[in-house]
């Protein structure tokens, strides 16, 4: 698997409009955030202009749209914006607003991807958040139905169908990634039907609605607008569309296949709740598993008396690692290494920290044939003596990673005390 790095956008760029369900004149611009930022919603016609997280934790409505709600100050009808930034691939974005809800613009995406590419894009150093589970996920309620299944993509099934079959039932499958995002769904608009006028306009909604900003059904079937839809798959692709805008509110990629019966904003919220759920227990599950000196032996291949790491004792892929190792007399370099004072030698504590880090990496199956090579120590601080009987508390972070070749920055502790720290550089090379 390729680790994708953040990205934000190379400069800040705006447009103005009107708001779907306020009809308020607003003016949105993108402005650059820096990386582990997230999308921002600010709101800058309030004094102080407060912040609203992109997150599904601070999801408070989903009727006709995703409201978001933060310290008591809300933005509307999020789902297409956070779509635009998911399906491109922007991580971390300041998204400033002058009203409480972003334009609507001609009722699709497209015109926040030209945004994007209008502004450029900066890759960042940060790794990108991916989520996955090992296990199929299902949630059904009232005829609608949502269910996970891994895959190494990004995958949607929709099946688009309505009771009174006022729309022939159509089920549509893609691959998610920017191509097909930017090709196949940013261009397909939001829609609605003539029996459902009066509802919105008791519930004070679509005030900004018109034929140029949305596709109008007929109580036959028929389409309003003169120029007819995009394309034949157009609302379902729409459906799309929002789905990936609400799912955009965990915060980075998702790898599985997710089919999709009938569902709107409320069910997306839920199912990605519940998604969430999954994956933080399968993470806490992954993080304490551990790994003992014959599964290491199969990562690294070093033996005795060079095998420096006795157990890891938690791994998150592609970002962190702690282990341990147990000093003992016997130790074939106290033999040597001042004879009448058993201390053990600096060079033999940095190849530890070297070994625990490149566990990190041989552990998981895109590096298999690789071995770790030092191209460089920097801030190493030796900050206590290590003696027999020591138990040496390892652990180990991704500073920086850029193909093959990383940085990490890695510590011993010996009882809690800090014995020894510093940065390795390091590159992958093939074993042979």
């Amino acid at each position: 698997m390729t680790i994708k790095k953040q990205n934000t956008l190379a400069k800040a760029v705006e447009v103005e409009g009107i708001g779907l369900h306020t009809g308020k004149p607003v003016k949105m611009e993108f402005v650059p955030a820096p990386e582990n930022t997230g999308i921002v919603f600010v709101r800058t016609d309030i004094q102080n202009e407060p912040a609203i997280k992109a997150s599904f934790k601070n999801v408070t409505s989903t009727v006709r749209g995703t409201v978001l709600t933060e310290n008591n100050v809300s933005v509307n009808t999020v789902e297409h914006v956070l779509s635009a930034l998911r399906g491109c691939g922007i991580d971390n974005l300041f998204v400033r607003l002058s009203s409480e809800e972003p334009p609507i613009c001609d009722g699709s995406a497209k015109k926040f991807v030209e945004m994007i590419d209008e502004a450029g894009i900066n890759v960042q150093e940060a790794n990108r958040a991916v989520y996955s589970v090992k296990e199929m996920l299902h949630l059904q309620s009232d005829g609608k139905s949502m269910i996970y299944t891994p895959s190494e993509n990004f995958e949607i099934s929709f099946t688009l169908s309505y009771e009174d079959n006022i729309i022939p039932a159509k089920s549509y499958h893609l691959i998610v990634n920017e191509e097909t995002y930017r090709e196949l769904i940013a261009p397909s608009r939001t829609f609605g039907f003539e029996h459902e006028f009066e509802y919105l306009k008791t519930n004070n909604l679509a005030r900004g609605g018109s034929l140029e900003n949305a596709i109008v059904i007929n109580k036959d079937g028929s389409i309003r607008n003169p120029e007819g839809l995009r394309d034949e798959n157009e609302l379902i692709k729409h459906k799309i569309l929002d789905m990936i805008g609400d799912f955009a509110l965990l915060g980075g990629d998702i790898k599985g296949c997710v089919c999709a019966e009938k569902t709107g904003h409320s069910f997306n919220a839920k199912f990605a709740q519940l998604f969430f759920e999954k994956f933080s227990e399968a993470q806490k599950s992954e993080e304490h598993k551990m790994m003992n000196i014959e599964d290491i032996k199969k990562c690294l291949p070093h033996r005795y008396p060079m095998l420096l790491i006795d157990r890891v004792t938690s791994i998150v892929p592609g970002e962190y690692i702690s282990g341990y190792k147990n000093v003992t007399a016997n130790e074939e370099f106290f033999n040597g290494h001042f004879p009448d004072k058993s201390i053990m030698p600096g060079v033999f504590l940095i190849e530890i920290m070297g070994q625990l880090s490149g566990i990190l990496f041989l552990s998981q199956p895109e590096y298999n044939g690789k071995i770790p090579i030092f191209l460089g120590i920097d801030k190493v601080r030796f900050r206590r003596q290590v003696i027999p009987g020591d138990r040496l508390d390892v652990s180990a972070k991704v500073l920086k990673l850029r193909g093959l070749t990383g940085k990490m920055e890695a510590q011993i502790k010996i009882d809690g005390e800090l014995a020894t720290s510093g940065e390795l550089l390091f590159q992958l090379v093939d074993a042979k």
